[in-house]
This record gives structure tokens, C-alpha cells and sequence, in this order.
């Protein structure tokens, strides 16, 4: 089969004679249709490894080493169900637990698929915190396949079943809505307060599309580049600062009767937003960060003393969060179809995909490889 592997940075390879993944028992076979590309493939690609092992450091859930499949955010279509998820194929699969998906599925189901890989043994696991496994992975970054390819086996109570109302293409943007939805619903929310979002790209936009499901007041965006401000207003930012051109501490005091917002969310991962966030946010405020960082930062811990602020890192999501995510997508409180501002094929995705948002990324938020099944 093709499949696009990672080999080092800078160095992506459309293979086409990849072994054909065989379903386990326990597992879904699934075709992939539409793969958006992720700001950690982006980094993967550009910079250093962080989150893809090293050569000679096989992951320690999949023993995985480069080369590895890439993309883990996408929809396809079931082709293959395990005969333990026939068997129990209501969401309790046979020597599987700690899922929320794999109820009822059949070949031809159109799905979204969650990425995550935990253990199942370990403390974070067994207390339902599987995004905190410590051993965790990811499809298309860890080994054990990945979305850029022909097919991919998941774990059943990992693949979910998309309403009618949902678009394939849509179905590729739950992942990363998921990582907001999650975010917002362990920053402590209530109904009414004021956030702040520093940086626009593809998971601010997301949190800033998730975030009248909660109720929230005031939608602050914390954004430079202006197509980005244009996005985050569509989707709901009710105030735009420019940090090169306001300040957004004392902006952020002002529209928020001098006190500041009550959260903040950390999507840009820079010394300057973390900086910003934790100086903006209210006297026992919470800033949430989504980012992932590629280098230690300098950081003054009295920001948070003086007042009693808390500082909360948020990473990927819950089983439970990605059905809450469809099930918004489904009532049409989220509308995200807009994200998607380009359509490449598998084999133009360097220069079309990666290279496009490396060097146009003000000018894109989501690109999407089409992988030309030719279903909605």
C-alpha cells in the first residue's frame, strides 16, 4: 500500500509498497479519506524529533523506530471489524477497555478514529486519565501506523462512528477539536466568564469555536497575523488584539472592568504569550496551556503566588471528549468547514501541505489531504 513515512526532519517519503496493516481481533481496519496536517507534524518535519523516537529509541507501547506512517488526524471508512468487536461490538470490546467508541460498527461505517495510544495498566490508565498514560503514543507519530496511508488499524473503542449530518472532511477536524473541547472543560469554566486565546492558528480557532458551548462572556484573541484575526472573529472572538500593536495585559485589563479575564489559554507556546497569560488572567485566574514547546523558557513563578493563579497544562483529550465533539458537530453548534482553506492530494504533500504552511502559514488553517475515495 502508500503510505507518506517520516524517516528525519525534512525528510518525508511517499512510499507505495507498505505492508498492508492485518486486523487483530480487537481492532477496526479503516481507509483513510481525509488527514489534516497537525502544527506537531509541522514541528516533527521542520525541527528537531520531539514526539516521533529516535532511531535506535523504539517507542516503549509500539516499538516503533523510523521510518513511521504519519497523520493522526483523520476520517475514513470501516473495510475490516475484528472478530472480538463482531462479537462485542457494543463498546465493551473483549480484552479492550477504556474506550468510547467501537459500539455497533460495521464495514462501510463512515468514522472519525482517535489517535491516542495508552497501556491500559498503568496508575493515569486505570484511573480513567488515559491521555496521561506513561507510555502514551499516537497513531501516525509513535509507530503502529498512521492516517497518511492506504489503511490503518485502530483499536476499536477508538474509532467513532460519524452522523449522516457530518462530512468526511469535517470528520478530519474532530481531532483537533477535541483538544480544545478538552482543554476548556478542565480549565475550571463557568457560564459568563471572560477568556483570553493567545495565538489563532488551528487549536486556538478550535477553542475559540468551543467555547459559547460553555457559555463563556468575553472571547478574547490574542493574534498578529490578520487573516488569523479575520478567522477568529468568524468563529466567535467578540474582542482582537494585535501584540505588535497593544499591549495585552493592559488591554485585557480594560475590557474586563480592570480585573482581567477569568482563563486564558495558552495556544501560541511562546515566552511572550506564556508571559502575557499569566500577568492577564485575574487574581485566582487560570491559564490553560495547549502548546506543545520545543525549548525551555524563562518564567517568573510570582506571577501566579501573588494571587493565587493556577497554571493547568492540558494534553489531547478523553474517550468522552471526542463523542462530545461530534455530537456538537452533529446539532451544528460547531461549524468548522470553513478550517479547511486548502485540499492537496497524498502525493503533494510536502510541497503543496507542509512546505505551504511553513512558508503561507498566515494564509492557511487547516490544509487536508483528499485521498480521493470520492465519499462525503
Amino acid at each position: 500500500m502508500r503510505a507518506l513515512r517520516y524517516y528525519a526532519p525534512q525528510d518525508l517519503r511517499l512510499d507505495k509498497d507498505v505492508a498492508e496493516p492485518a486486523c487483530a481481533p480487537h481492532e477496526v481496519k479503516v481507509r483513510p479519506a481525509y488527514i489534516g496536517i497537525c502544527g506537531t507534524d509541522l514541528h516533527e518535519y521542520q525541527h528537531a524529533q520531539n514526539l516521533i523516537p529516535l532511531p535506535g529509541k523504539p517507542h516503549p507501547l509500539t516499538g516503533g523506530t523510523p521510518p513511521i506512517i504519519i497523520g493522526h488526524e483523520f476520517s475514513g471508512l470501516v473495510v475490516e471489524v475484528g472478530s472480538a468487536v463482531t462479537k462485542y461490538g457494543n463498546g465493551s470490546v473483549e480484552g479492550v477497555g477504556g474506550g468510547g467508541g467501537g459500539g455497533g460498527l460495521k464495514v462501510g461505517d463512515r468514522v472519525a478514529v482517535q489517535p491516542t495510544l495508552y497501556c491500559r495498566e498503568c496508575v493515569p490508565c486505570k484511573q480513567g486519565h488515559t491521555n496521561c498514560c506513561t507510555k502514551n503514543g499516537f497513531l501516525g507519530l509513535s509507530g503502529r501506523g498512521g492516517g497518511l496511508a492506504d489503511f490503518v488499524c485502530a483499536d476499536a473503542d477508538a474509532v467513532f462512528k460519524l452522523p449522516d449530518s457530518v462530512p468526511l472532511e469535517v470528520g478530519a477536524l474532530v481531532e483537533p477539536l477535541t483538544v480544545a473541547w478538552h482543554a476548556i472543560s478542565i480549565s475550571g469554566i463557568k457560564p459568563g466568564d471572560n477568556v483570553l486565546v493567545l495565538g489563532t492558528g488551528p487549536i486556538g480557532l478550535a477553542v475559540i469555536q468551543c467555547l459559547p458551548s460553555f457559555g463563556v462572556g468575553k472571547i478574547i484573541a490574542a493574534e498578529m497575523a490578520g487573516q488569523r484575526q479575520t478567522f477568529a472573529q468568524r468563529y466567535g472572538a467578540t474582542h482582537l488584539i494585535d501584540p505588535a500593536k497593544e499591549n495585552v495585559v493592559e488591554r485585557c485589563l480594560a475590557l474586563c472592568d480592570g480585573y482581567g479575564p477569568e482563563i486564558a489559554f495558552d495556544c501560541a507556546g511562546v515566552e511572550q504569550s506564556l508571559d502575557a497569560a499569566t500577568r492577564a488572567v485575574r487574581a485566582k485566574g487560570t491559564v490553560v496551556n495547549l502548546a506543545i514547546w520545543h525549548g525551555k523558557v524563562g518564567f517568573d513563578p510570582n506571577s501566579l503566588v501573588f494571587h493565587e493563579k493556577n497554571y493547568k497544562g492540558s494534553l489531547c483529550f478523553l474517550p468522552s471528549d471526542f463523542g462530545k465533539v461530534i455530537e456538537a458537530l452533529d446539532k451544528g453548534t460547531i461549524k468548522p468547514q470553513d478550517m479547511i482553506t486548502r485540499k492537496i492530494a497524498l502525493d503533494r504533500v510536502v510541497e503543496d501541505g507542509f512546505e505551504a504552511l511553513i512558508h503561507e502559514k498566515d494564509k492557511h488553517v487547516k490544509i487536508m489531504i483528499d485521498m480521493g475515495l470520492g465519499e462525503k
